[in-house]
């Protein structure tokens, strides 16, 4: 349901308010912004909360603000004059419960893919690998049928018809799920060992280490002794109304400065620099592919294939993993990743690409932000023209009708440069899949279950970060002459990932980093937490 309405919400968008990118990067700039400033504050409270209650919480919260968006927006459809009359702000209420859902899906992916799965596989760290290559694969499948799903539907049905499916979908699977949840809780009786007066007990355990002078490992403490000092002065004195205004604040930058004191600090920036890109099969990209005119059905089997490779980055880890240890698997992957964009950048210079340096790429936001040149209104598309979504060509603010200008035409336009695209991105997911479960695995293992919240709250902010500066360089150059050079940037910043994840790969290894065979370090002792040992 959650990856129905990612796909559907910018669609949604261009049936009621014109079509052009401008707003839906507009409106993913706003998501990745509440991501950004909230994360930290979202992993806090993952970490203060049990396990169910968060889980429980953050489903219901989820799947009853996508409910709601499906609702008013069927409404809209059916009563758009009217409903524009008496008040012009429905886009606003309806992305607002949209971004509470993406909070919410935020929330729960911490606590189900970064701390539940790391209890359920205990100390088996090739248990851990493999589920979490089994859950991306299951979210590989997800993230192609859910859309191709919504697309027929809103096809042959209509837009109003695709949010009540949406909304009835999510009521029928959050109950599905809310009850998977108990089922694995019940069965998985160390998932309830996380409630306050455990926590009250294991940091008993912690001060009776520290008196008795043992060393703590690395990275834990700093923990131990914020923990020490900040559960105390709660028993002591009760908190005034600044500290609760300024407790926010406070959590934001513990979680940064925490985060930033991680050993695997370099490696999750790393992964964060992947998300500034246009190179995937997002609204931007699936509108450039239109203007180079590729049909609806061969985006649907591009991103049919593009989940293959995806689930064939997930083979690739467990397998590379097993051979080469974890650390040198996201060297690897990184490696085959950026070999493979390295198509994108000679797409560029190809014959059919649009890139012409000669445009100015800030042409087309300034005549709408300085000129106020109204978004352009959606006129009936002619049947040749809809995907599958029922969205017809966009990108540049422009639709062309069938019997229109030529050159805008798929027949004239060299398939050169996009077939050169695509089958770079295409391939570019067997390394990046592999790498995001790399480092999704060192987290799990380098970060302490007292801090698996924040610090990953963290990391999503992050990601959102350089997601939103993905959407920003696209409303500030959304015309197709500029869509080579941000191809390009994107590139670069994948570049620069990996350099970051080969220094800290450099920095774990030294001199090992490049012997390819590397037998599994012995078991971590039942005794030291999970957080302060490294898979090599």
């Amino acid at each position: 349901g959650d990856r129905m309405w990612h796909f559907a919400v910018s669609v949604f968008l261009v049936e009621l308010y014109g079509n052009s990118l401008l707003l839906t990067a507009v409106y993913g700039l706003v998501v990745a912004g509440s991501v950004l400033l909230l994360g930290a504050l979202i992993g806090d409270w993952v970490d203060k909360n049990s396990r169910l209650k968060v889980a429980q919480t953050s489903l219901v919260v989820q799947n009853s603000s996508v409910i709601l968006c499906g609702v008013i927006l069927m409404i809209i459809f059916l009563f758009k004059t009217q409903l524009l009359t008496l008040y012009h702000g429905w886009l606003l209420v309806s992305a607002s419960a949209s971004n509470i859902a993406n909070l919410a899906s935020t929330a729960t992916a911490i606590t189900i893919q970064r701390d539940w799965i790391v209890v359920v596989a205990g100390e088996d760290r090739s248990k851990l690998a493999d589920m979490n290559a089994t859950i991306r694969r299951i979210d590989q499948l997800t993230n192609i049928l859910a859309p191709m799903a919504v697309g027929q539907i809103m096809t042959f049905g209509s837009p109003m018809i695709g949010c009540g499916f949406i909304s009835g979908w999510n009521l029928m699977s959050m109950c599905v799920e809310y009850l998977l949840l108990w089922k694995v809780y019940q069965k998985t009786p160390t998932l309830a060992h996380k409630s306050a007066k455990v926590e009250a007990s294991e940091l008993k355990q912690l001060n009776a280490k520290k008196e008795s002078d043992m060393k703590p490992a690395e990275g834990v403490q700093l923990i131990i002794e914020k923990d020490v000092a900040g559960f105390e002065p709660q028993q002591e004195k009760e908190v005034g109304c600044a500290a609760r205004i300024a407790e926010p604040f406070i959590t934001f930058r513990d979680g940064w400065v925490a985060y930033y004191n991680q050993p695997v600090f370099l490696a999750g920036m790393g992964l964060a620099f992947l998300y500034m890109t246009v190179l995937g099969f997002d609204c931007i990209t699936t509108g450039y592919a239109y203007t180079q005119g590729l049909s609806g059905s061969v985006l649907s089997l591009l991103m049919g294939a593009s989940a293959v490779t995806g689930i064939m980055g997930t083979v690739a880890f467990t397998w590379l993993r097993r051979k080469c240890g974890l650390i040198r698997t996201g060297l690897i992957s990184g490696v085959a990743q950026f070999a493979c964009l390295i198509l994108c950048v000679i797409s560029v210079f190809m014959p059919g690409s649009p890139m012409d340096l000669t445009v100015s790429p800030f042409a087309d936001i300034s005549a709408r932000l300085f000129e106020n040149e109204p978004l352009p209104t959606i006129a009936s598309p002619e049947p040749e023209m809809i995907f599958a979504t029922g969205m017809p060509n966009l990108l540049n603010g422009s639709i062309a009708p069938a019997n229109s200008d030529p050159e805008m035409s798929p027949e004239p336009v060299p398939l050169i440069s996009v077939s050169l695209l695509f089958a770079g991105v295409i391939a570019a997911r067997v390394g990046l899949w592999s790498f995001d479960l790399t480092v999704t695995q060192l987290l799990q293992e380098n970060v302490i279950e007292s801090e698996r919240g924040i610090i990953n709250g963290v990391q999503n902010s992050m990601n959102y970060l350089l997601d939103l500066l993905h959407f920003i360089m696209v409303i500030l150059a959304p015309n197709p002459e500029a869509f080579g050079l941000l191809v390009l940037i994107s590139v670069s910043f994948v570049a620069m990932g990996h350099i970051m994840y080969f220094r800290f790969a450099q920095k774990s290894l030294g001199k090992q980093l490049f012997v390819c065979h590397t037998p599994d370090p012995k078991a971590t002792p039942d005794s030291s937490p999970p957080g302060n040992t490294s898979t090599v």
